[in-house]
Formats: structure tokens, C-alpha cells, sequence
């Protein structure tokens, strides 16, 4: 066996083992060195804005009375506002039932026609 063959393919095993070993060091320091930022970050932030400014008109209609509809006379009341008037309404069922149908044709009546512009 020759020992010179051996140490030269030992020399080039080794030689590769640090050269790929100092390669994955200095491609870990990089990255850790230089902040990447993410591919949509601009895009991401854009849409949490918009999902916040959803959320904070949701719970302005939620908690403020408003008009729906004001000719067919719809309003948007707060939720509590909501409970505690058909609490009160109810305590008289035939007069709630009445009421009820009576909004719910107004509602679904189609709405008044627009009045026809004129031509000047």
C-alpha cells in the first residue's frame, strides 16, 4: 500500500470537509448579519391598516344609532338599545306580532321611484 496515495486522498478529504464547513459559517453569518425583509412586508402592513380601519367602522356601527334607510324609515341601532326595546315591546305579544308584519311590508316594499330630471 503507498502511504503517499493515501495521505493525498486523506489531504483532499479534509481539505473539502473545512472547505464546505467554512462555506455553511460564513452563509450562516450573512444571514444572520443581513436582514432580508419579507417578499409582501409593505403589502402585509397595508392590509393590516385597512383590517383595522374594518374593525373600527364595524364597531362604530355596532355601538351608533343611524339611518339605514330614512325612506322606508330603517334605522341601525347599538345592540343593547336593540334588546331592551323589543324586551319593552313584547310584553304585549299581539301588538309586537302586529308591529312586526306591519315594519316588515314597509321594508320590503319596493323603494319610492325617483323623481324624473327635467330637461332644461
Amino acid at each position: 500500500m503507498n502511504y503517499q496515495t493515501v495521505n493525498r486522498a486523506s489531504v483532499a478529504a479534509m481539505g473539502l470537509i473545512v472547505a464546505s464547513v467554512i462555506f455553511v459559517v460564513a452563509v450562516a453569518a450573512i444571514k444572520r448579519g443581513l436582514p432580508v425583509p419579507a417578499i409582501d412586508a409593505d403589502r402585509a402592513a397595508e392590509r393590516m391598516k385597512a383590517l383595522h380601519e374594518l374593525r373600527a367602522a364595524e364597531e362604530n356601527s355596532l355601538a351608533t344609532p343611524g339611518w339605514i334607510d330614512p325612506a322606508r324609515g330603517m334605522v341601525r341601532l347599538p345592540i343593547e338599545t336593540a334588546l331592551q326595546l323589543t324586551a319593552q315591546q313584547w310584553r304585549n305579544p299581539a301588538a309586537a306580532r302586529a308591529e312586526l308584519i306591519a315594519r316588515e311590508e314597509q321594508a320590503c316594499a319596493p323603494a319610492p321611484k325617483a323623481p324624473e330630471k327635467t330637461r332644461q
